[in-house]
């Protein structure tokens, strides 16, 4: 391992160490998110139009810099200098390759990140999206909002089941159909539609 090592450029001996830093780098971040304790990344954000105001974020809050992205870019880069060099080709062409290859690296893992987590927005529940939508209720609600009931409706193309609460004066029974007029976190507001207001008042 020693002889090996001596018998390393000074250059080849900088890409073995970068190569090592970011393998090793990229390897702790992959261990740590596998246990649930790296889900998040450290974003460096950069002010573009100087006008002191941090704005690299992307649409999805991802970060143009991440660390990710740099443990890529030396961990590919430094591996691709050391086998150009490895082979023989122009110092000057090996260190143009390798940051090439890590800029290629660092791209990837960035549109990744950027990928998985606006997949994760697409699966996320948006409760607001339901303002103006029809519900059906589930379990009886009570008036002026001095409890909870439950509803049912299609959100988002998923058959769902949410809390729900009303600030009308009567309590609303099971089986209404009821307008979802705002929401409060993840309970809805409703109020009866018209029809069933109607009917209920012919019924009384």
């Amino acid at each position: 391992m020693f002889d090996w090592l001596r018998s390393l450029s000074g250059l080849e001996i900088a890409f073995f160490i970068i190569a090592c830093i970011g393998t090793l780098a990229l390897i702790i971040q992959i261990i740590l998110m596998l246990i649930g304790a790296g889900e998040g990344d450290v974003d460096m954000d950069t002010d573009t139009d100087g006008d002191g105001v941090f704005d690299s974020h992307t649409d999805t809050g991802v970060s143009l810099f991440t660390i990710k992205g740099l443990t890529a870019f030396f961990a590919i880069g430094g591996w691709t200098g050391m086998l150009m060099l490895s082979y023989d080709i122009r110092v000057g062409i090996s260190i143009a390759v390798s940051i090439a290859a890590g800029l290629a690296a660092y791209v990837i893992v960035w549109a990744l990140i950027r990928l998985v987590l606006r997949l994760q927005e697409d699966g996320t529940m948006n409760y607001s999206t339901a303002v103006g939508q029809k519900a059906t209720v589930y379990v009886s609600i009570p008036a002026n909002r001095s409890g909870r009931g439950k509803v049912t409706l299609i959100l988002q193309g998923r058959y769902t089941e949410a809390d729900a609460v009303t600030d009308e004066a009567e309590r609303i029974p099971v089986d209404r159909e009821v307008t979802i007029v705002a929401t409060a976190g993840d309970v809805f507001v409703v109020e009866q539609t018209k029809r069933e207001a109607d009917a209920q008042s012919k019924e009384e």
